[in-house]
């Protein structure tokens, strides 16, 4: 692969500028250079300098300490956009989760300590020049994700690299190097050492960007991840064919959790999500998945009986069966009208009901009624029509 002039926003070489102009070195790196070698959509590119956090503080008028105690200091442009300047670092100690840094390293001694070859690559902004000590644009020429150095060794300092490098591989079609794939293997079951927020964040960034939700699933049933953190996955397969061409909405990680796992709930749960998250993943459980028949009828109910959750049942549904359901139309239809699906959409209220001399539960009862009546009928939705009723009831 030859190396390309980038085009580097001004924002950024505004701030390359004025690290080099007081002596210290600046750097693009990070996953943005490998993206835009790939000609992938990236955004922002993040900065290595030779300059130590208190020094860009020190440089910059408005900062930010987005990561200070790892060296990243958040520098805001004229347009308040942060952009990350770390300083280059070293490994001290590791335990598998957190690392141990000291700062006064070289450039390669920092891209030494980052984890596949395709992310240990730099770009001078100002000289446009390209540094690549492990050979990384060799190896997105040949779509392979492979550890910088020893694979056991950048495993053993931070288990999330396994899920990294699947994540990776799923992303861009890549095979994972046989020995970093050996290594990974190997090193799995330190991936119970790590706090769940980190691999819900990895599975979930995963969801979002796998090509192929099977490879995705198969590189973590076969690695062993599966087996420690989401054992529901083992046995999964074939599900392509339910994401032809997958759109946003098919990427939402809680509908396509549900679609893999028989109890996203308590992979949800286990992986320390949102309660709304888990609540949207109860909901679709609860269902039911689909009207009882397709007239408009039927559909009302459906959709009184799901409430919110209405609209993650379909796209749920859409991802099973490649297509959208047949009952969409009449959801459309239903909505355009506004027809009343739940009590407040009644056209009387509890204090309609109390003036009729109504009071305690039987006030919640007779609204029940009248909504059963109204999704039936919503013509009925009329309040002199619902205080006859209501009056009949009493």
């Amino acid at each position: 692969m030859s190396f390309p002039d980038l085009e580097i926003p001004e924002t950024v070489l505004d701030i390359a500028r004025k690290l080099e102009s007081a002596g210290f070195e600046a750097w693009c790196v990070g996953g943005n250079l490998r993206d835009a070698l790939l000609k992938h959509p990236h955004s922002d590119y993040d900065i290595a300098t030779s300059a130590k956090p208190e020094q860009v503080q020190k440089l910059f008028t408005r900062t930010v300490g987005v990561g200070i105690r790892y060296g990243t200091v958040g520098v805001l442009d004229r347009s308040r956009v942060l952009h990350e300047v770390t300083t280059f670092r070293q490994d001290v100690a590791t335990d598998g989760r957190h690392a141990v840094v000291a700062y006064g390293a070289s450039l390669e001694e920092d891209l030494a300590r980052r984890d596949f070859t395709i992310n240990a690559m730099a770009y001078h902004p100002l000289r446009r020049e390209w540094r690549d000590p492990f050979d990384g644009a060799a190896d997105l020429d040949a779509r392979m994700v492979r550890a910088v150095g020893n694979p056991a060794q950048r495993f053993r300092e931070d288990y999330l690299r396994i899920l990294r490098a699947i994540r990776f591989a799923a992303r861009f079609d890549f095979t994972i190097d046989p020995a970093t794939w050996e290594a990974a293997r190997a090193a799995s079951p330190g991936l119970r050492q790590l706090s769940a927020e980190r691999v819900r964040d990895e599975w979930f960034k995963s969801l979002r960007t796998a090509r192929s939700i099977t490879q995705l699933v198969m590189l973590w049933v076969h690695v062993g991840a599966a087996g420690i953190w989401i054992p529901e996955l083992e046995g999964v397969e074939g599900f392509d064919n339910a994401l032809p061409d997958p759109s946003p909405a098919a990427r939402d990680p809680v509908l396509l959790t549900a679609l893999l796992c028989r109890d996203p709930v308590a992979v949800l749960r286990r992986l320390k999500a949102s309660n709304a998250e888990i609540g949207r993943a109860a909901a679709l459980v609860k269902g039911p998945e689909q009207p009882s028949s397709l007239d408009q009828q039927s559909v009302r109910r459906w959709l009184a009986e799901v409430d919110a959750a209405a609209d993650d049942l379909i796209a749920l549904w859409s991802l099973r069966h490649g297509g959208e359901p047949p009952w969409t139309v009449a959801v459309t239809e239903i909505r355009r009208r506004g027809d009343p699906l739940t009590r407040s959409d009644l056209a009387i209220t509890g204090s309609d009901l109390k003036a009729l001399g109504t009071s305690g539960p039987r006030i919640g009862e007779t609204l029940a009624a009248l909504l059963d009546r109204v999704l039936d009928d919503p013509a009925l939705n009329k309040r002199d029509t619902l205080v006859a009723l209501a009056r009949s009831m009493l």
